[in-house]
């Protein structure tokens, strides 16, 4: 079995920053991509970015150049360093990643979500 639990989620001004955690745990063999996405209310869930397992990221338009996705593969955790933030960031953001357990069966786990409001 393999658990990924967010962290680090709260609110927070416009302008300020957050940085969310995503731990990884269970029977892990190999954590493959990774990726963070998000949820607002009344909107689909939408990718915000990703990071492959040798630490190459892509983001989405709309938070390039004010988030970072990065990577401790030795504590199978990934990060999401949100800068200047804004009001539409507001959304309950969940980590995914593409998992190889040690049964060798190959899967795609969620986290259960952490919210993120940025308001005045």
């Amino acid at each position: 079995q393999v658990q990924l639990v967010e962290s680090g989620g709260g609110l927070v001004q416009p302008g300020g920053s957050l940085r969310l955690s995503c731990a990884s745990s269970g029977s892990i063999a190999h954590i493959y991509d990774m990726g963070w996405y998000r949820q607002a209310p009344g909107k689909q869930r939408e990718l915000v970015g990703a990071i492959i397992s040798g630490g190459s990221t892509n983001y989405a338009d709309s938070v390039k150049g004010r988030f970072t996705i990065s990577r401790d593969n030795a504590k199978n955790t990934m990060y999401l360093q949100m800068n200047s933030l804004k009001p539409e960031d507001t959304a309950v953001y969940y980590c995914n990643a593409d998992v190889l357990a040690t049964t060798r069966a190959r899967a795609a786990y969620w986290g259960q979500g952490t919210q993120v409001t940025v308001s005045s």
